[in-house]
């Protein structure tokens, strides 16, 4: 296991597909004193594992080519101590088992922001980071997972409530609150 404390390479990959966010928190990574380098694709993240292996990894669990999964394994293989944390918005309890299996050391529902991923890449030892102060409730949560199948679905209406297994008119009332606490 990478030990923290004495390592001099801060090198990380961050893997996402969603540009935005990737840019936002590469910048974040780098004013914290992160060597990083990104990518946007499963094909990409090998590319980078493959050249030079980090010793930190933020893998987004659904790509668009494929799954970050596959990325995790491949940094295990090539560098058994590396620290990789695992980055989704689609948290459940089946891919959380999968991705601590695959030698995860951290699964991290999003939104997450930069401070929670440091924490959790530069925990001492087996010990995982202290959960958040001021965790999001369970409203913001659903709020938060409903925006994102919405904007996965186009912002088509009809489609995601279909997805949610919900009444389009009850979407709808919950699109037009704001967003809870």
């Amino acid at each position: 296991m990478l030990d923290v404390a004495k390592t001099t390479d801060n090198s990380l990959l961050i893997v996402d597909d969603d540009k935005a966010f990737l840019g936002r928190l590469a910048r974040a990574m780098e004013q914290r004193g992160y060597a990083v380098r990104t990518a946007d694709t499963v094909g990409e993240g090998f590319r980078a594992i493959q050249d030079r292996a980090p010793a930190f990894a933020v893998i987004d669990m659904r790509l668009s080519d494929g799954n970050g999964i596959d990325l995790l394994a491949e940094l295990a293989r090539k560098r058994p101590e590396a620290r990789g944390i695992v980055l989704t918005g689609y948290g459940n309890i089946a891919s959380a088992v999968n991705a601590m299996k695959t030698g995860a050391f951290d699964y991290i529902a999003k939104p997450a922001d930069a401070d929670d991923i440091d924490a959790a890449l530069r925990s001492e030892g087996e010990t995982r980071p202290a959960p958040p102060e001021n965790p999001m409730s369970a409203d913001r949560v659903r709020w938060e997972h409903i925006q994102r199948v919405y904007e996965l679905c186009g912002r088509n209406v009809s489609e995601t409530a279909r997805r949610l297994s919900m009444h389009r008119r009850t979407l709808q009332r919950i699109l037009a609150k704001r967003a809870p606490r």
